[in-house]
């Protein structure tokens, strides 16, 4: 597999030895793929659940936020408190925290590289609770303890799964991205470290579980920054992180974002992609 690497504020987003830095283009087709697909649902659309501007007042995407190394940490107390990392968290006054009921809040601390992470955030006066929290060495590619969530289902960091705009500005996406299905299987395969779902189908996506986009789908012809994202999707794939809608692809707001040009990546339907091994 061929690798790559990216950054933000001066942190990598993991070593370029990262499985989201890993190019899937050559490896094996997963042999339950046919079946997995269907399972998901062939028909259904891909939906970039991100873009510009706002909806019911939130930005569209999972935003994320740089913080300096001298931000003062906030203590956060967890409904899965077993399975989260204590912290303390260096929650900024006003944090960009996602809209809809996951709520993500995402934080990059500049100069120690670590990346903070909590799912379902909310400020409870002075204090802040999350039903669960993780903090990761962006210089290190260590796991999650097997068994554990994250801020995501599948154990996994949130962030370098996202595209984002700078990215495609730039003329290319050089990881995976995040994507969510309705249902999942009782089972994570590398490098997700936990499991959502009493499902028990084989032909269910296990958590962590790669796809990525045919070499024989045509591409051409959607807008710029849209096939850049498509190329991303042949050459790295995607990771199943969460129980959520069907083929919902995952990105960071932005302002520059022509949601018109990513519509066009509704084209794309669950029978263009194929799972890998």
């Amino acid at each position: 597999m061929k690798l790559a690497a990216l950054a933000i504020a001066g942190c990598p987003i993991f070593p370029a030895s990262s499985p989201w830095n890993q190019r899937v283009d050559d490896a094996p087709v997963h042999p339950r793929s046919t079946a997995m697909v269907q399972a998901i649902s062939a028909a259904d659309t891909v939906h970039p659940d991100f873009g510009s501007g706002t909806y019911e007042g939130r930005p569209i995407g999972i935003p994320f936020q740089v913080v300096a190394k001298t931000q003062k940490r906030s203590r956060v107390t967890f409904e899965y408190a077993d399975e989260s990392d204590k912290g303390p968290y260096p929650i900024p006054a006003k944090p960009k925290i996602e809209g809809g009921g996951d709520r993500h809040l995402l934080l990059v601390q500049r100069g120690s590289c670590r990346l903070f992470e909590l799912f379902a955030a909310e400020q409870r006066g002075r204090a802040w609770h999350a039903g669960s929290g993780a903090i990761f060495n962006l210089r290190s590619n260590k796991l999650r303890p097997k068994g554990w969530t994250s801020a995501d289902a599948a154990g996994l960091p949130i962030l370098p799964g996202l595209a984002r705009y700078d990215e495609v500005e730039r003329g290319e996406i050089k990881h995976a991205l995040r994507f969510t299905v309705s249902r999942t299987r009782n089972a994570f395969v590398f490098p997700a470290r936990h499991f959502a779902s009493d499902l028990t189908d084989p032909d269910l996506p296990a958590m962590g579980q790669r796809f990525r986009l045919k070499a024989s789908v045509k591409i051409d012809d959607l807008p710029g920054r849209a096939r850049v994202i498509a190329t991303a999707l042949k050459r790295y794939g995607m990771l199943v992180a969460d129980n959520g809608s069907n083929w919902f692809i995952s990105g960071a707001p932005d302002a520059g974002w022509d949601n018109d040009a990513l519509r066009a990546l509704k084209r794309l339907r669950g029978a263009d992609f194929e799972a890998v091994r």
